[in-house]
């Protein structure tokens, strides 16, 4: 694969798939890591979140009107592109460790709406439930990467194009103001899944080793994405 088509691979020097089995064994488990450590960040800044005096108003300034959450979007965008390219740093581990957390926040910003909307009216099983069903997902798609060895790195420009499709429809939704339904939200769920799947493909094939706080981004962008939907969609089969 070219570095083109990989934008993480610089060559072949450093790649993971062409290190030793010690070193592309310490990546490996260096990335899951720092997934892990900002899946729990997450949920502690959203304990946090919730929590605080004001909160609602908070909530309802975001989603309020057809324009604030398409601001909302745009910032979180605009925050999310900086946030990976300092977690792709070559030149600074800090700057790597920096862009981590700066998305990390702003997932947790962009996800306090959905949480608050669950947590006040879908009752409190819906939120454990949610994240039960993406841990269940993700340790699948990652058992079958795993196992397989196969490189799903084909699934890229079908991601892409997906992914420009729903933002474009959430962005139409926002503006006429309608819901997208559940056929939508069930297509975001396989659209995560296909991230989980090339993300954890990247790892395996065309990450350097030296690059794990970046592959730790990728593929804690793909689970929220997977969480968020997933939330949704139980909400949807709980109001319905």
């Amino acid at each position: 694969m070219s570095s083109y088509e990989n934008p993480y691979a610089v060559g072949l020097g450093g790649v993971a798939a062409h290190a030793g089995e010690n070193e592309r064994a310490d990546f490996i488990t260096k990335t899951y890591l720092h997934l892990a450590g900002a899946v729990a960040a997450f949920v502690a800044l959203e304990a946090v979140l919730l929590n605080l005096p004001g909160i609602d108003g908070m909530v309802q300034l975001m989603v309020s009107g057809r324009w604030s959450w398409l601001i909302v979007l745009g910032a979180f965008m605009l925050v999310s592109t900086i946030a990976s390219n300092w977690a792709q740093s070559t030149t600074s581990l800090s700057t790597q460790y920096f862009g981590l957390a700066l998305y990390v926040v702003a997932q947790a910003i962009i996800c306090v709406p959905l949480l608050w909307v669950a947590q006040r009216f879908a009752g409190p099983q819906v939120i454990p439930s949610a994240a039960l069903i993406t841990g269940v997902m993700f340790s699948g798609l990652t058992a079958v990467v795993l196992f397989t060895r196969k490189d799903f790195s084909f699934l890229r420009s079908v991601l892409m194009f997906a992914g420009f499709a729903a933002l474009g429809m959430i962005v139409v939704a926002a503006i006429f103001n309608f819901e997208l339904g559940v056929i939508f939200t069930c297509a975001l769920i396989a659209l995560a899944c296909g991230y989980i799947l090339y993300d954890t493909s990247n790892v395996l094939h065309h990450y350097r080793t030296d690059q794990y706080v970046a592959a730790s981004l990728a593929l804690f962008a793909s689970v929220i994405l997977l969480f968020y939907y997933v939330l949704r969609l139980l909400m949807s089969l709980k109001r319905d």
